[in-house]
């Protein structure tokens, strides 16, 4: 499977944040996600209903933070 070209870091990526992230690939049909620090480490791809599942899962659970 070929991946996009389109990515983008999350909109929560700001001061003091910028260097723990996510970016974000979106096509019609699916998904992607990869770590902005190590792009080439690979991505997570989902169906987009999928991801909209997983996502609100996310925003559902307690926020933990790491401290690496």
């Amino acid at each position: 499977m070929d991946t996009p070209g389109n990515w983008r870091k999350s909109s929560y990526s700001g001061p003091g944040d910028g260097n723990s992230c996510v970016e974000i690939a979106d096509r019609r049909s699916r998904i992607s996600i990869r770590d902005s620090k190590d792009p080439a480490a690979g991505t997570l791809t989902f169906p987009t209903g999928t991801f909209t599942t997983f996502v609100e899962s996310l925003k559902s659970q307690p926020t933990v933070r790491s401290h690496s």
